[in-house]
């Protein structure tokens, strides 16, 4: 273990034998400290949406096919110009300092090892220059999430394209803090500084809580904001934390490049729907317009299949791979990859996909079923 500021961070770096993704969140509890294991694994109020997420890919079904003469299905992909190989992405999760010493730039060389594309959130414990030359050149997006301060939005969106970021995630669902209990019954406040707000007047996080540091963050967000961003930087926007066709559309029409279907795993609104149940009609009111992102209670290789046939491009993770950065480091999260991918393969051949071109064709079921 690292001490830093009292707080025990893990080191670990090795291979983890994975049975299957669900499993590592109590693995991960026994060597988070309390404060930290609740930020990442809290979900908002009583946590209702964010079991939902995961409860809602049963409201689909695999259809199987036999006698498809396929084998040795590949999961090798390409979006936003981007040679993939893997449909499945590192969600942009917040200070993984809380996980791992080594936090983000860990988890971006698990991700480049695999053939993934990684991306960091504006509050990583580590840097855009950082992160980005832990991945060796690997494909990373940043996800920004805009400030009151427009020289401080443009100073990270400098840092970012200086870094050879491929696209920057605008978040547009979090204006405000999430009624986060874990966080309030712990009193937890960061106990690792957080690289890119070092900038800010008022320091670099450490010692508030999620609330604080929201509070500094843009309320008011609107279509002009995606347009500035675009216009700024000459990369592809994508918009994170849509729910629906309509504000799909609108953002579109503001120029974005790309639509990230997200409830932000369960930690804003509750009692929203999950996002697996909105993602059909987004996706057809996308009608391939732009590619679309998924994320949100994404835990098995049939969820990643499920989400690619009903409109997704990419599918994102994020505690998963947080609980195997604790326990194995970047051997860990590569870990995590390799295990949901091997899912993903069987899952294909069963269904006689050989593609994930493929998959995004599959047909679907929608059997309702008791228990």
């Amino acid at each position: 273990m690292t001490i830093v500021n009292g707080y025990e961070q893990s080191d670990n770096e090795k291979q983890l034998a994975i049975v299957n993704l669900p499993s590592l969140e109590k693995q991960a509890q026994a060597i988070i400290p309390t404060g930290g294991f609740g930020y990442i694994v809290g979900g908002a109020e009583d946590d209702w949406t964010l079991a939902q997420n995961t409860k809602a890919f049963t409201h689909a079904q695999i259809v199987p096919k036999a006698l498809s003469e396929i084998e040795a299905p590949s999961t090798a992909t390409t979006v936003f110009g981007l040679d993939l190989k893997t449909p499945i992405m590192m969600a942009p999760v917040a200070a993984q300092g809380l996980a791992h010493a080594k936090g983000e730039t860990d988890t971006a060389k698990g991700v480049a090892a695999v053939g993934g594309l990684m991306s960091q959130s504006t509050y990583a414990s580590t840097s855009i220059a950082d992160t980005a030359a832990a991945g060796a050149g690997a494909p990373q997006f940043f996800q920004l999430y805009m400030s009151k301060d427009w020289d401080f939005n443009y100073s990270l969106l400098d840092e970012a394209k200086k870094a050879g970021v491929k696209a920057i995630l605008l978040t547009v669902d979090a204006t405000v803090d999430g009624y986060r209990e874990q966080d309030i019954i712990n009193n937890f406040q960061f106990p690792i500084p957080m690289a890119n707000l070092q900038k800010f007047s008022d320091g670099d996080g450490k010692g508030k809580g999620i609330g604080e540091i929201y509070a500094a963050a843009a309320q008011k967000i609107g279509p002009d904001d995606v347009r500035r961003i675009a216009e700024y930087t000459d990369l592809p926007v994508i918009v994170k934390g849509i729910e629906s066709p309509e504000d799909a559309l609108r953002a579109i029409g503001a120029g974005a490049a790309g639509i990230y279907v997200s409830n932000h795993g369960g930690r804003q609104l509750n009692g929203g729907p999950a996002s697996f149940d909105v993602l059909p009609a987004i996706a057809k009111a996308v009608n391939h317009q732009v590619p679309i992102i998924f994320d949100s209670g994404v835990r098995r290789g049939s969820h990643v299949f499920k989400a690619l046939a009903s409109g997704a491009d990419l599918v994102a993770i994020g505690r998963p791979v947080v609980y195997g950065l604790a326990l194995g480091g970047a051997q860990g999260v590569q870990s995590v990859f390799e295990a949901l991918n091997h899912e993903l393969e069987i899952t294909m051949q069963l269904a006689g996909t050989k593609t994930i071109e493929d998959v995004k064709h599959a047909p679907l079921t929608h059997f309702s079923y008791t228990d």
